[in-house]
């Protein structure tokens, strides 16, 4: 089994949302993508935050296999975007694989193709973050293409790869009905689709724009209101999708 090394941006210890049950989420550094929401601007560049190797990782994750098996958690890598330091991921799954730890790998799929087989095969679950099935919208909100994602998505259904797809609400950007339906109807037929997750905008991350001096173009979009959130999750419940 190789080392290799990585850069993290931080460390959640008992994260509950990206994952089932109580997990580890590393948060690594660095991220091709510009997504107008970004909640962490901070971690976009590359080869900054802390640099690390995957044994070191590994340790601090083992002290907590007994706590991941009794609560049905693990470990979830997210960013950033993981894909980017795709060995570094390879080799923590691989190590949480042999320990028996559930993983979990939160993606916008951009950088899919850098994900081998062996990669996949160590990967229980993969949080898949479409912005938007508009190609051009896609690439107001995020600054790339579209179809990387969607490449991704069609490889994780013919390897029937467990998904949560997950999906931003942010008004004036994503809430248009017509683009949600043609989500839906792009991911109804995949066999590994678990579930939709719908994310509503929040801008609890507004305060690192500030701080790093960058300009937040979505400072005067309003959060999606509960009624809204809602309707969206109609959408993909009408195309026979679990949502939450």
């Amino acid at each position: 089994m190789q080392n290799p090394t990585g850069y993290i941006h931080s460390v959640e210890s008992a994260g509950t949302v990206d994952g089932p049950g109580v997990r580890r989420i590393l948060f690594l550094q660095g991220c091709p993508l510009a997504c107008l929401y970004c909640h962490n601007p901070d971690a976009r560049p590359f080869k900054q935050g802390r640099k690390t190797d995957a044994f070191t990782e590994l340790r601090e994750i083992a002290r907590q296999r007994a706590f991941f098996q009794a609560t049905g958690g693990g470990v979830t890598i997210s960013g950033g975007e993981p894909l980017c330091q795709p060995d570094f991921v390879k080799a923590i799954f691989e190590g949480c694989k042999r320990m028996g730890i559930h993983t979990t790998l939160d993606t916008s799929g951009f950088t899919g193709h850098k994900a081998d087989d062996e990669l996949l095969s160590y990967t229980d679950l993969v949080l898949l973050d479409v912005k938007h099935i508009n190609p051009h919208e896609y690439k107001v909100l995020t600054g790339v293409k579209l179809q990387p994602t969607l490449e991704f998505a069609q490889r994780l259904a013919a390897l029937r790869k467990p998904v949560c797809l997950r999906y931003v609400l942010v008004p004036g950007y994503t809430d248009k009905p017509e683009a949600m339906q043609a989500l839906a109807d792009f991911i109804r037929d995949m066999p590994n689709i678990q579930r939709v997750e719908i994310l509503p905008y929040h801008k609890m991350g507004e305060y690192k724009w500030k701080e790093l001096g960058v300009e937040n173009r979505l400072a005067d979009t309003p959060e999606p209101t509960p009624d809204e959130a809602e309707q969206a999750r109609a959408i993909f419940r009408r195309a026979g999708l679990t949502v939450y």
